[in-house]
């Protein structure tokens, strides 16, 4: 896929998916960890020095993780012997993926993959099982249960099966409402729960699914089952689907999850802990990489008004594509957004209207002399926008014969002023409650989904890597935004986070 294509998606969705990702939080009037803006007064530069131009401070905090600390994290996890076990325990997956001939077995294990984050290894086994699956849907006899029925759409969904809505009636009364009787089986309510945030616009089953799998399941919560391992997926689930998930964060609790299971396959959960491990290596350097980069470009020094937020910003990276091949679109999606992190805080806090008006016209210039126009903080950000962009432009033209700085300065269009967000925006133009704003905006998420989702089949106008990093991008914007601004405030959830994603290894016994 065209790296210009993923910049274009990944960029523009960066701030699109942001206006929508606070739907989950308690109360826009009170979030946890967010930043309150304040002004101040002070002095500017040599041209205006008898004036006092009045500016704004977010009063954001110094970053928890400083170069020194970047630089030093370290993972054994490196080299042949390590190497050499994941390809004997992957041969091994491989060989029970191409013994499997139970379909529940075969989907129970491709789930399995797909939560511990091995998948990736297995596509072309998982599509063979899969389409052994899809064809032999037609065959007499073939009644599933709710979970078998569920996983089964779920999957075959995922991978671009055209499976109907229809698998479904089976378990509706005469009044297409789904059985009580279904309520009992706690396992298959999880599974069609899961199941129905795959749906395309305008699936009224799965509408009526959702809302009867989400009944029940809060039901049985309050009811503290006794099977911890099945209470704890519904917890997980009911605080947010699967779908929405950011696949590392969900690898990471899912091992940990497997760890207490007694017939966890061991073969499955070793290679887990040891991909996650080595893969984690990966993810170190290209941080560091990017640590010597971003402390290069002196915008943290010479910017104190800016977010000084490089981990977080490496952080979307790996929520967008975590694969060990893909380093170089980690690393220049870091520096992409965190000039965009930089810049947005010189148009929403710092910056003046008239010298945003000189800035917006020196980047539509791209010329090194349109600097000269430039207040001194301005010209540092102008340059380490202009070098930092044509040095990734360069080396992309010359790998992959691809131009892309056009699209990477169209990107950010940046307008003064706050962005508000979805919720008061919606507030404001309608006149209506904070708890009905946060329903609809539920609603248009639910909606945004559906149309993803429908661009899964083969007749989509994208790829499937561009579709698949715009739902990766939204599954972190939901995972960075949850339980407020984990960009800028660096709470607990954000460090827990990063904790468990880059820098702790899982303790492994071989």
């Amino acid at each position: 896929m065209a790296l210009a294509l993923r910049f274009t998606a990944s960029t523009s969705l960066y701030t699109q998916i942001r206006l929508t990702s606070q739907i989950f939080i308690p109360s826009v009037k009170s979030i946890p960890g967010r930043v309150r803006h304040t002004v101040r007064c002070i002095c500017v530069s040599p041209k205006t020095s008898d004036e006092k131009i009045v500016r704004r401070s977010a009063n954001y905090q110094p970053p928890i993780w400083d170069y020194d600390y970047v630089q030093s994290l370290d993972n054994k996890y490196v080299g042949g012997t390590y190497v050499s076990l994941a390809m004997k325990l992957k041969e091994d997956v491989k060989k029970m993926l191409k013994e499997v001939v139970d379909a529940l077995d075969g989907l129970e294990m491709i789930d399995d993959l797909q939560r511990l984050g091995v998948f990736y290894h297995f596509e072309n086994e998982i599509k063979r099982v899969l389409e052994s699956i899809y064809n032999n849907k037609h065959e007499k006899g073939n009644e599933d249960d709710l979970h078998t029925t569920s996983l089964k759409f779920r999957l075959l969904r995922q991978y671009g099966y055209n499976v109907p809505q229809e698998v479904f009636e089976n378990f509706m009364d005469e009044t297409g409402h789904f059985k009580s009787c279904l309520c009992k089986d706690i396992r298959g309510m999880l599974s069609l729960y899961e199941a129905s945030f795959l749906s395309f616009r305008g699936e009224s089953i799965l509408e009526e699914a959702r809302d009867f799998a989400t009944k029940n399941l809060e039901q049985h919560h309050k009811r503290k089952d006794s099977d911890q391992d099945l209470a704890s997926l519904v917890s997980h689930a009911l605080e947010l689907p699967l779908h929405w998930r950011m696949p590392r964060l969900e690898a990471r609790w899912f091992i940990d999850l497997c760890e207490r299971r007694p017939n966890m396959n061991p073969t499955l959960l070793q290679l887990a802990k040891l991909d996650f491990n080595m893969v984690q290596a990966t993810h170190q350097e290209d941080l560091k990489h990017m640590s010597r980069w971003w402390s290069k470009t002196g915008l943290a020094k010479k910017l104190g008004f800016a977010r000084d937020r490089l981990m977080e910003n490496f952080l979307w990276t790996t929520g967008l594509n975590f694969k060990p091949q893909f380093s170089n679109l980690r690393r220049n999606i870091t520096i992409v957004n965190a000039l965009i992190t930089t810049i947005d805080d010189v148009y929403d806090v710092y910056g003046t209207l008239d010298e945003l008006e000189i800035f917006t016209n020196a980047v539509e210039r791209w010329d090194i002399s349109a600097m000269e126009q430039l207040p001194n903080y301005m010209k540092i950000c102008y340059l380490a926008l202009l070098n930092s962009i044509n040095e990734m432009g360069y080396e992309t033209l010359k790998e992959q014969g691809i131009h892309i700085i056009p699209h990477l300065q169209k990107s950010d269009e940046i307008k003064r002023g706050d962005t508000p967000k979805s919720i008061q925006c919606y507030m404001h133009e309608t006149g209506a409650s904070e708890e009905d704003a946060q329903e609809h905006i539920k609603y248009l998420i639910r909606e945004t989904w559906k149309k993803m989702n429908e661009d899964r089949f083969e007749n989509s106008a994208f790829s499937q890597t561009l579709v698949e990093i715009a739902m990766n991008l939204a599954r972190m914007s939901q995972c960075m935004y949850q339980y407020g601004d984990g960009h800028a405030a660096q709470g607990r959830d954000t460090k827990d986070r990063v904790l468990s994603l880059l820098v702790n290894p899982i303790p492994v016994e071989y």
